[in-house]
Formats: C-alpha cells, structure tokens, sequence
C-alpha cells in the first residue's frame, strides 16, 4: 500500500506543532517496520494512530518516548531531536510527557491514593499537603473523589482506567500517549473515559495521543486521525474526512469488513493441495 503523496497532516506552522515526526524508518535489525513517516501533532489537540496489529504503531509510542532511536528521520518535540538528547535531557522531557498504558497498570500494592501521588513523590520537591491536594483535585477530576483508601483490586475495570488516567495528568503533562486506553471496558466506561481524555486535554491545554482501534468511540473525541498500513501512513484527515472516505482500506477499517485489503486468510499457500485433493 502506497502512502498519500501529501502527507503533511496539519497545516500548522512549526511553532503550533509540539511534536514533529519527519521522514523516520525504523527496522529491526532488516525487518522495516516504518517507512517515511511525517506527522504534525500540534498543541491543544488530540490525535489517534490507528491500524492493524503490528503495523508500527507502539513502535512509533516508543520512538516518541525516545525508548527508541529511528534508522533515518528525526522526531522532535519542543524542538528538540528527541535521539539526540543526553541522559539528563531524555530524563528532562520525559517529564513533559504522561502515558497511559494498557488496562492502566496501576502499582497493585498502593492505594487510589499513593498511586496518583507517585509521579509528585518522586518529580518534585512538594510538601505532602500539596501532593494531598493535588492528588484530591486530580481524582475528583476523573470523577474519583472519594475512593482514595481503595486498593487497585477493589476497584472495577473502568475504575480502574480511570484512576490510571489521573495519575497520567497528576504533573500536568504537554504530552499524553494512550496505548489503548478502551481496550476491555464496557460501553459506559469507555464512552466515560473518551469524554475525560477530551475534557483533559482541553483543560490542561496539552496534545494527546491515542493508539487505539476502537474506531467508533475515536471518531467522537479526535482532531485528526492517521491510518498507518505496511509502515507508511496509508491515510489521513479529520474525522469527518475518514467517515466520508472511499479508500477500501480506510473503509474496511472503519467499518470492520472481513473482506478489503486487509485480507482474512493468511497468504499460506493451495489449501486443496495442502488436503491433499487432486484436480
């Protein structure tokens, strides 16, 4: 699958883009993974990453994270080469940044309480009735007040999401990567959890990030939408643009087609002659 000749995502100046992806391959060892990547996620907004398992989308988290450094290209951030940061400059922007992992990954032996507070703890040099406070304002933002004595296991899935969620904001971050954050919710924690991703992000003025492939619940909350297929970007545009596109791959996507471009069987050969059956 090609990728779009303009692949220019936002139009926005340099100065609105918080974070800046241009031209980056990545590979392991000689298996390419990403081809010529170019993203614009500018300030304010909330973007998603969407694609098929394995198509490079944790491994695009990771070059962000700086976890990993690209085989050509660059990815910036204030505009900063994120792989050509020290030790002590990674550190230093990785304290912008806030991610929320998968089904939360919540400390399970710390309270509602210690695990938003954790990040303060160990970033600043806050007195403990600040980080009371803090912490307190940051669950009742998740709509949690109140459940700070609980322990992770008394919690519910989506709960839980959330509690991940205020611990995620609890240094206000200008970056916010979320590895699938609906993955595993029902209906009403996962439309509880898209609305807070959207009204934090608004609140705290920052960019978010959402790795996911809940195509539907996205749609509602997200600026602008990048579809990554073999490793470049196969498609992109607002929500309204995705919804109306005749791409068969963005269709297929969209709508959950068994049938497209994305194809249902493995390439794996005759299966009649794989039985054993003759012509």
């Amino acid at each position: 699958m090609r990728a779009p000749e303009n692949q220019s995502g936002f139009n926005y100046v340099s100065s609105q883009a918080l974070v800046e992806i241009r031209d980056v391959n990545f590979a392991y060892d000689r298996r390419p993974i990403l081809k010529g990547i170019n993203m614009t996620l500018p300030k304010g907004k909330v973007i998603a990453i969407m694609g098929g398992s394995g198509c490079g989308k944790t491994t695009l988290f990771r070059l962000i994270g700086g976890a990993l450094k690209p085989t050509r290209g660059h990815v910036k951030m204030d505009g900063k080469i994120i792989h050509e940061l020290g030790r002590q400059g990674l550190y230093d922007m990785r304290r912008k940044m806030g991610v929320l992992f998968q089904f939360g990954a919540l400390f399970t032996d710390m309270s509602v309480y210690d695990n938003v507070a954790f990040q303060m703890r160990e970033h600043t040099d806050l007195p403990e009735e600040i980080i009371h406070d803090l912490v307190m304002m940051k669950l009742h933002a998740v709509g949690l007040h109140g459940t700070q004595k609980l322990m992770p296991f008394e919690l519910s899935g989506g709960m839980a999401r959330r509690v991940a969620l205020a611990r995620t904001v609890a240094l206000d971050p200008q970056l916010i990567l979320y590895d699938e954050p609906f993955t595993g919710l029902d209906p009403i924690s996962l439309t509880v959890v898209g609305n807070l991703i959207r009204r934090l992000n608004d609140a705290l003025g920052a960019t978010s990030v959402i790795v996911t492939h809940d195509v539907q619940e996205s749609l509602k909350i997200v600026d602008y939408i990048y579809f990554i297929a073999d490793g470049v970007i196969a498609a992109e545009g607002t929500p309204e643009q995705i919804q109306a596109s005749d791409m068969p791959f963005v269709r297929q996507f969209v709508h959950g087609e068994m049938d497209g471009p994305v194809p249902f069987h493995y390439p794996g050969g005759n299966y009649k002659q794989d039985l054993g059956v003759r012509a």
